[in-house]
């Protein structure tokens, strides 16, 4: 009997039978569509195999084959990682890089004189088709003798003079071709990297393909800097010979044609006779290359070109490439583009800037492995007295003091302890210097050693690094210490990341003057300046400080600046820049050490000027153990030994005692002869001069012996 509970169910196994018939009808499907699938492929894949078995090589050709591929693999894989790091010189070309600045402006010191142009110098330009032949001949048969025949790389004569610097055992010859160094002049910067290189050989490719041969050799002859501020080499031959570029003769085409290798070496106003010699090279290539005979040039070399007497003194211009900036973004929107600036140079102290970092480079430069340095010199006013962006403008042309934003190190930490001074604090107040952590990072002091319990004043003056990072962790933050930074006009990007109270943030020389500039000021900012007065060439004044320039403000109270000078007025007298001390005034400031001794700062003021100094490597590689406290300390003292001569010296804002304290024990009428000697005014020389000397003296070491073998005899000056 049936289950009442059962539900009745006539026609399962009939349905059960059809659903199972349908799923081995769908398996047997799938297993013949995979099968045919396989069969298809397999067919498929016998046919290619079958086809290319045609295209089969064995033995020696297989070897090429093989390496042809492994060639082509490589070099694809170069080809994109090159790309790659090509691809933000590109962006340059993206710029109305062919527009010359329709300026003309002449520049004039603080007292009147004038010191330089710039603008119409990159202008006067003569097509190549009206240049004398002898001038190209010059030309390109010493800077890229197969200029018309490659495609902006010369391979042959680079391999040429890869053979000739390894026979020589150095670089004796370059392998740049005119279209690289074009590149590197509108796009690039003089720094002598691998990515630079890169960066040229790419863009110089971009150039040929956009350019043709006579408008890259146009730009090339137009743009290049010839020495003595000029840009161009119609723009030199006025410069140097008084003429136009039309009417020179052979050996003044040689002359001009040297300068392109290093201006400032062989720029004939400074040193002649290097100017002739390297036209005497030029001469020698022209043969060599078969664009001239001996016969031809014969006369050129008994006749070398003389060129105008000009003053010896070289035209600042690092200074004139910056004031030329800042007058062209003043002036934008004024129709008049022809000018007449007053600047706030003063040559003096300009030239003694100079000499002084010239005069450290070469003699210490080597020990401490530092190939560059960098300064800037305001008056207390705001005025730009002096700026040294480099060690040879004719080098290179980047300025470091305006343009390079390196670490500040310690010489940053004067804005941590004024934020602090402003909630508060004063130099008095005691801090613990002993091992702080800051989440995981746990900064130690220079000495590896700790003092305790400390003030204000001996924190800042030691340098010491666990008092800012307990003053900003624990009483701060980074928020107010960046604010005050960007209050004082630091355009440069500052981090708030904690370790930026160490200095780890980067900023120009020129905004690390302007900084300290602020507490020489009594904490007003919006000082700085460059010139004084722009009018136009008929006399009529189109700007002027007093009624347009920016008015100053306050970023920091009297009373926060007074505590900061009274302590940073101690540094120099018994902390870390003892030998930026003057005898005349007391001198207040820091000094700041990079990681890895990649930079060295001292940045200090009086009551008179401010100066910043910065010494390091263009290539950020790490120097030999220098400290802000050596040759950047004694490179501010040379120069503002000379800048306090025969002045008004003022006292620094807040501090009540202007002069430094007399020795202990000395007698009142007797002054050592050590302070003396810092009293005068020191002899200077310019670069150009120091370099000629340095020269002249190893050519006496290296002199060969007497025929006879025996040693020069030693003269005596009369």
């Amino acid at each position: 009997m049936q289950n009442i509970n059962e539900p009745e169910n006539h026609h399962s196994k009939p349905r059960r039978k059809f659903r199972v018939s349908r799923l081995i009808g769908f398996d047997a499907w799938l297993d013949s569509s995979f099968y045919n699938l396989r069969y298809f492929l397999s067919e498929s894949w016998e046919n290619i195999t079958i086809f290319f078995r045609r295209f089969r090589v064995r033995g020696f050709r297989r070897f090429l084959i093989e390496i042809f591929s492994e060639c082509a693999t490589w070099g694809t894989v170069g080809a994109v990682i090159m790309l790659a790091l090509a691809l933000p010189a590109f962006e340059e070309t993206k710029k109305d890089w062919r527009a010359q600045d329709n300026y003309a402006v002449t520049f004039l010191d603080r007292n009147g004189n004038e010191i330089g142009q710039r603008g119409i110098l990159h202008r006067e330009a003569v097509p190549i088709d009206e240049l004398p032949d002898h001038v190209m001949k010059a030309v390109l048969g010493t800077e890229d003798r197969r200029f018309f025949e490659h495609f902006g790389i010369d391979l042959w004569g680079l391999s040429r003079a890869l053979s000739q610097n390894v026979q020589a055992n150095g670089v004796v010859q370059g392998g740049s071709t005119i279209t690289q160094q074009l590149a590197k002049n509108l796009f690039l910067t003089n720094e002598r990297t691998i990515e630079r290189k890169i960066n040229e050989a790419f863009l110089a490719l971009w150039l040929e393909a956009n350019l043709s041969k006579k408008e890259i050799l146009q730009l090339y002859l137009d743009r290049a800097y010839m020495g003595g501020g000029t840009f161009g080499i119609a723009a030199a031959s006025e410069f140097y010979f008084g003429k136009n570029i039309k009417d020179v003769n052979l050996a003044e085409a040689a002359m001009l044609a040297g300068l392109f290798k290093a201006p400032a070496k062989f720029a004939p106003h400074v040193n002649l006779p290097a100017a002739r010699a390297r036209a005497s090279v030029v001469l020698s290539n022209m043969i060599d290359s078969g664009m001239m005979s001996e016969g031809q040039i014969m006369a050129a070399k008994r006749n070398p070109a003389s060129v105008i007497d000009r003053a010896k003194s070289e035209s600042p211009d690092y200074f004139l490439d910056w004031a030329f900036d800042e007058v062209k973004r003043v002036t934008q929107n004024m129709p008049q583009h022809s000018l007449i600036v007053r600047t706030t140079l003063d040559r003096g102290i300009q030239n003694a800037a100079e000499e002084a970092i010239e005069f450290h480079l070469r003699q210490f430069g080597a020990d401490y492995k530092v190939t560059e340095a960098a300064t800037v010199v305001l008056d207390n006013d705001g005025g730009v007295r002096a700026i040294v962006g480099g060690r040879d403008y004719g080098e290179s042309q980047f300025n470091r003091a305006t343009s390079a934003s390196r670490q500040t190190g310690s010489s940053f930490k004067p804005y941590v302890f004024a934020a602090a001074m402003e909630k508060g604090m004063t130099p008095e107040t005691i801090v613990s210097d002993a091992p702080v952590a800051w989440g995981n990072w746990a900064p130690r002091n220079y000495g590896r050693s700790f003092s305790g319990r400390v003030n204000l004043t001996t924190a800042l003056v030691k340098s010491l690094n666990s008092v800012p990072v307990r003053l900003a962790k624990d009483h701060l933050t980074t928020a107010p210490i960046v604010a005050l930074v960007k209050a004082i006009g630091v355009q440069s990007p500052v981090s708030s990341h904690k370790t930026m109270v160490l200095g780890t943030s980067g900023m120009t020389v020129m905004e690390q003057a302007m900084g300290f500039n602020v507490f020489a000021n009594g904490g007003m900012a919006g000082t700085q300046h460059g010139f004084t007065q722009i009018t136009t060439t008929d006399g009529r004044i189109i700007w002027d400080i007093n009624r347009d320039g920016e008015k100053p403000h306050r970023v920091l109270s009297e009373k926060a600046a007074v505590d900061m000078n009274s302590m940073l007025v101690q540094v120099p007298e018994w902390g870390t820049a003892r030998r930026a001390s003057l005898a005349m005034t007391r001198v207040a400031g820091k000094t700041g050490t990079t990681q890895s001794y990649r930079d060295a700062w001292f940045v200090g003021y009086t009551g008179n000027f401010t100066a910043a100094v910065w010494f390091g490597n263009d290539n950020f590689s790490p120097m030999n153990n220098l400290t802000g406290g050596i040759l950047p300390a004694m490179t501010w003292q040379r120069m503002m030994n000379y800048a306090h001569q025969n002045i008004e010296l003022k006292p620094i804002f807040g501090i009540k005692n202007p002069f430094p304290a007399k020795p202990k024990n000395a007698p009142d009428a007797q002054i050592s002869s050590h302070e003396d000697s810092q009293v005068q005014r020191p002899t200077l020389l310019t670069p150009q001069m120091t370099r000629f000397l340095q020269k002249l003296h190893d050519d006496f070491l290296n002199a060969p012996a007497l025929p006879d073998g025996s040693a020069p005899k030693k003269l005596s000056l009369l």
